[in-house]
């Protein structure tokens, strides 16, 4: 199967839907930032995100594999490094650590004691956390080059959220089943549709496409 080219708003949209259209998940899959969108100010035209995808040749990996990616190492301590220095000038005293959970490479802050509001870093909804995530995106591609793998998380929101959009996506498909019936899960952000996909496609025999515009944009899970 060729390559594809996509582009969209962000760089996860546009690699969301390269997905989609090749039906594969991001395990088995090369991903190229051709361009990095960027907003429209001050009379600039607004740039969309341009990715290239294109599926790796035998690739089968489970999206609970242990390992990740060869280019984590780097980006974590750059990750790392740019998230104490921002907390440090935040005057927000917390533990940054990494680790490897289910084949995600996460930076985790952690409160230093009982009672410490790191919940600012999250903010309604995880909105600030989001935020935070994309101020370390921009920082790792800079400096590397590469598309960022590295996911912040702040006293394990973004895993604890992971796991609730996995078991919901899994109830959904058990319904889509048993009845034939599509099924549209709550509106999300690209990440989290990522995990949609992901965890569908490891299922296998069900579909799943985003439908919807954003804020609202959402999965639907269906039969062939």
């Amino acid at each position: 199967m060729a390559e594809i080219e996509k582009s969209a708003e962000s760089v996860e949209e546009a690699i969301e839907a390269a997905l989609a259209e090749l039906g594969i998940s991001e395990q088995e899959a090369h991903i190229e930032i051709v361009q990095e969108g960027r907003p429209g100010f001050l009379g600039l035209k607004a740039q969309p995100s341009i990715v290239r995808v294109r599926p790796i040749s035998g690739a089968a990996q489970s999206d609970t594999d242990e390992e990740s990616p060869p280019e984590a190492a780097e980006q974590l301590a750059i990750a790392e490094e740019f998230v104490r220095g921002l907390l440090g000038t935040m005057a927000v005293e917390a533990d940054v650590e990494s680790a490897v959970v289910d084949g995600s490479s996460y930076v985790d802050v952690w409160g230093q004691q009982d009672g410490d509001d790191v919940g600012i870093l999250i903010g309604r909804r995880g909105h600030t956390l989001d935020s935070l995530q994309e101020l370390v995106r921009s920082v790792i591609q800079r400096r590397t080059g590469q598309r960022c793998v590295v996911l912040v998380d702040v006293e394990d929101y973004r895993k604890r959220r992971r796991s609730r959009i996995v078991r919901q996506a899994h109830d959904a498909a058990g319904q889509v089943r048993k009845t034939g019936r599509p099924q549209s899960l709550e509106p999300m952000n690209a990440y989290e549709r990522k995990v949609v996909h992901d965890s569908i496609a490891a299922m296998g025999g069900l579909l799943t496409a985003s439908e919807g515009e954003e804020p609202n944009r959402h999965v639907v899970i269906r039969r062939p």
